[in-house]
C-alpha cells in the first residue's frame, strides 16, 4: 500500500523540482569529491591552511548532500546515487591532483559558480512551482556555496 504524497505541490511540480534537484546533488557531491581529492593532495607552502580550509568545506558540504537527497525523497522520488549517474549528471569535471595549490584554487573557485549556477536554476524552479521548501533550501546552499568561493578568493589573494 503506497500512501499519497500530501505537500499541497503537484506531482507535475513535484516532478519538475526534483529534476533540478537531482542536477544539484550531483553536482554538490561531485564538488564534494573533487575538494576532498585536493585536500590530500595540495601542497606546497601554504599547505596547511589551504588543506584545513578545504577540510572545512568539504565537511561542510558532506552534511548538505543528505539534507538535498533527503529533500528529492520527500518530493517522493529516489534520489540518484552512484559515481556513473552522478557523472551523467553533472557538470563538473574530475579534478588533477598533479596542479599546484593555486590552480586547485582557482578549478574549485570555477566549480563553485557551476554549481551556484545549478543551484539558482533549481531555486527559480522551485520557485515557478511554489515549493517554498526547496526555495528555502537553495537559499540556504547558495550562501554556503558563495561563501565557500569567497574564502577560496580570497586566499588566492583576489577580491
Amino acid at each position: 500500500m503506497t500512501a499519497a504524497i500530501n505537500t499541497g505541490l503537484s506531482k507535475a511540480e513535484r516532478t519538475d523540482v526534483v529534476g533540478e534537484l537531482t542536477k544539484v546533488l550531483a553536482d554538490s557531491y561531485s564538488l564534494y569529491l573533487k575538494t576532498h581529492g585536493y585536500h590530500w593532495n595540495v601542497r606546497g607552502a601554504e599547505f596547511f591552511s589551504i588543506h584545513s580550509l578545504l577540510e572545512q568545506q568539504y565537511r561542510e558540504m558532506w552534511e548538505a548532500l543528505d539534507t538535498i537527497a533527503e529533500r528529492i525523497r520527500a518530493l517522493g522520488e529516489f534520489a540518484p546515487q552512484g559515481y556513473a549517474t552522478f557523472g551523467n549528471l553533472t557538470s563538473i569535471v574530475d579534478g588533477d591532483p598533479e596542479k599546484d595549490s593555486n590552480a586547485m584554487l582557482a578549478e574549485l573557485i570555477k566549480d563553485h559558480g557551476t554549481v551556484i549556477a545549478t543551484m539558482r536554476q533549481a531555486l527559480k524552479t522551485a520557485e515557478d512551482d511554489g515549493d517554498d521548501v526547496s526555495v528555502d533550501l537553495m537559499t540556504q546552499r547558495l550562501a554556503a556555496h558563495e561563501k565557500a568561493a569567497w574564502m577560496l578568493r580570497s586566499t588566492l589573494g583576489a577580491k
